[in-house]
């Protein structure tokens, strides 16, 4: 499946406080998700393999690293989870590194929201305008974003610029 989303990133202190702000506005809640993103040394953007209790997939995604919403053109792999996917993907490719974190999942309508829990890192809000179906301009899902941002009243000193693999791999 390809998708096309627009997302930030940001770093909070306090999750409760953002969960209680969104929750005002009575999204769906998918549930809690303690994932495990294991990366891979791919040649061309980034190729990982989520492994979760709700969540399971092979993402590859291309984007930016900036420090505010930005595109992401994603190619997403749903699939039942087993081990030879990740045996035959780290037997070619090799791991870069593994993202374990706590997950918080809601969404309105299309947008979805993470309330993150990362080990070694700390705690992150990230909102995703997604768009699976080609059903909405760039400008729509980054008018969305921007929505969010000054919904949950971050700043931007509070934007993050890269993926948790990179942050990660700074530590």
């Amino acid at each position: 499946m390809n998708i096309k989303n627009f997302e930030f990133k940001a770093k909070v202190n306090e999750l409760s406080y953002y969960e209680s702000k969104l929750k005002e506005l009575k999204p769906t809640f998918k549930g809690i998700d303690h994932q495990v993103d294991t990366y891979f040394n791919a040649t061309k953007g980034r190729l990982k393999l989520r492994e979760g209790n709700i969540e399971n997939a092979l993402i590859q995604y291309n984007r930016e690293n900036i420090a505010h919403s930005k595109l992401s053109e994603i190619i997403l792999y749903q699939h039942e989870p087993h081990p030879a996917l990740k045996n035959i993907l780290i037997h070619q490719l090799g791991i870069k590194i593994i993202v374990d974190k706590l997950r918080k999942i809601y969404f309105i309508d299309n947008i979805k929201f993470h309330f993150d829990q990362v080990k070694q890192l700390g705690t992150f809000i990230e909102v995703e305008a997604i768009d699976t179906k080609g059903s909405f301009t760039i400008e729509e899902l980054k008018k969305q974003c921007d929505y969010y941002f000054n919904f949950f009243n971050l700043n931007e000193n509070m934007m993050i610029d890269m993926s948790y693999s990179d942050l990660l791999l700074r530590v």
